[in-house]
């Protein structure tokens, strides 16, 4: 790899391509990226048709098809990649990668395009599926769709690291994204949108990391967010990713923790 590797680009993708194929052996993972994210959002349905959405302006489709790219987003970038930098860690890899051509942030990156590739392509599957089975119409405002789906691409990758950091070993690496995906999942308005939540709980909520994500794809699609709402959820949105940064640069690990 590093006699051909000979710029960022080339040896970004020569480090994905490496872990695309080892990641095309793991079944376990493989049915987590693919099969959970398009499995949770039909759970949804039956619940969503006994709750009075018209009074917030929302529609089943408009409900489960962000929903359905957030679940993407959680299972097939951010809980994949804690699996993958936690894996390659206790293994010796990230270690040996550093003592290349390889920058750390070419690695981090590198580790990390075929998930988010995964989680992409899926999107726009998902978006396309729930478009055409749920009647959805061409979202008005695609713009804030693309905007915050590749937001939420970036953002997941940078806290599948952050928690990676965290994670002890390849095994506890089933459990630790947990926490981070039952909040984004209950919370965030995948589950329940926040138009429909009282006042107060919706203001806590709106605080989390994927809510800005999950706000900008419903809005591209519903066309009633104003610019300053769209706006504020980018604002958001970037502001935890610069977080994340801040502690993958802090706390990541690149040797097995004793």
């Amino acid at each position: 790899m590093n006699g051909t590797a000979t710029t960022p680009a080339r040896r970004m993708m020569a480090l994905a391509r490496a872990e695309l194929t080892l990641l095309g052996r793991s079944r376990g993972s493989l049915f987590a990226m693919l099969f959970v994210p398009a499995v949770l959002p039909l759970s949804l349905y039956s619940a969503l048709e006994d709750t009075d959405l018209d009074r917030a302006g929302l529609t089943v489709g408009t409900v489960i098809l962000p929903s359905a790219i957030g679940f993407s987003l959680l299972f097939a970038v951010y809980g994949a990649l804690v699996g993958v930098f936690v894996v390659r860690r206790e293994e010796l890899v990230l270690k040996r990668l550093r003592t290349g051509e390889l920058r750390d942030a070419e690695i981090l990156a590198g580790s990390a395009l075929p998930a988010g590739a995964t989680g992409l392509v899926q999107s726009l599957l998902l978006a396309v599926g729930c478009t055409v089975l749920l009647d959805v119409p061409a979202p008005p405002a695609p713009h804030l769709a693309v905007t915050g789906v590749l937001l939420g691409l970036v953002l997941c990758a940078a806290l599948g690291a952050v928690t990676a950091g965290f994670t002890r070993t390849s095994e506890s690496a089933q459990v630790t994204p947990m926490p981070l995906l039952l909040l984004s999942m209950l919370g965030s308005g995948m589950t329940v949108p926040l138009e429909i939540l009282p006042d107060r709980l919706a203001m806590v909520c709106r605080a989390l990391p994927l809510t800005p994500v999950v706000t900008l794809v419903r809005g591209g699609w519903t066309g009633d967010l104003s610019a300053g709402e769209a706006l504020g959820a980018v604002g958001m949105a970037l502001a935890w990713t610069v977080v994340a940064v801040f502690a993958v640069r802090r706390w990541f690990r690149w040797e097995p923790r004793r």
